[in-house]
């Protein structure tokens, strides 16, 4: 949380943007896996890619911006404004954390040699 408050908080423009869009497709699907461990990688880049994009889309209706007006860190969950770079970033970023989280997996479910 830390790191994506510093980027949000610090960095600017373009590399700023796409960083905190790492950050939070990241913290998505790590809180997926937390909370729900047995699901499937398959399943959880499912779950996180629909929410991350599910929310991006939410931003063409200018709910999340008024929100974050009135309440700050409303944006930190919803954003402010739709961009479509966003979602390519977000999808990306998804499919690159369920590849690591499957070699993750297999390589802790393999035994140890001794």
């Amino acid at each position: 949380m830390a790191v994506g408050l510093f980027v949000h908080l610090r960095l600017t423009g373009v590399g700023g943007d796409i960083a905190g869009d790492v950050l939070y497709a990241v913290a998505v699907y790590a809180g997926l896996v937390a909370v729900a461990p047995r699901l499937s990688s398959p399943v959880v880049a499912a779950i996180a890619g629909a929410w991350c994009v599910g929310v991006e889309l939410f931003q063409l209706t200018g709910l999340p911006a008024q929100w974050g007006a009135g309440f700050g860190p409303a944006m930190l969950v919803l954003g402010t404004v739709f961009d479509p770079r966003d979602l390519v970033v977000y999808v990306a970023t998804v499919a690159i954390a369920a590849v690591t989280d499957v070699v993750a997996r297999r390589a802790a479910a393999r035994p140890a040699r001794g």
